[in-house]
C-alpha cells in the first residue's frame, strides 16, 4: 500500500443557499443542472446529484460541476481569493 497527497489545485466554488439560483446559473454557465420545487439537481460525471442547502457547488479541474457537503469542503479547501 502506498500513500498519496492531493495536489494543491485552486478550484472555483459557490455556496448554495437555497435562494441564490440566479448566482448558481451564472456560475454554472457551462454546466447542466435542474431547479424544480426548490431542489437543485446537478449533472455530474457520475450522474445526477442533489445539492442540499448550504452545500458548495464546485467547478473541477476539467470544468465539471459537483456538490460538496460543507463539512467536507471545510476539511478539504482553504480560501484563496475572490
Amino acid at each position: 500500500m502506498a500513500k498519496y497527497r492531493k495536489k494543491p489545485v485552486v478550484i472555483e466554488a459557490i455556496q448554495w443557499t437555497g435562494k441564490n439560483i440566479e448566482e448558481i446559473a451564472r456560475f454554472m454557465i457551462n454546466g447542466t443542472y435542474c431547479y424544480e420545487n426548490n431542489v437543485l439537481i446537478i449533472m455530474t460525471l457520475e450522474g445526477k446529484h442533489i445539492a442540499r442547502t448550504n452545500d458548495y457547488i464546485l467547478k473541477g479541474v476539467n470544468g465539471e460541476f459537483y456538490p460538496c457537503r460543507p463539512d467536507v469542503f471545510k476539511k478539504t479547501y482553504d480560501f484563496v481569493e475572490n
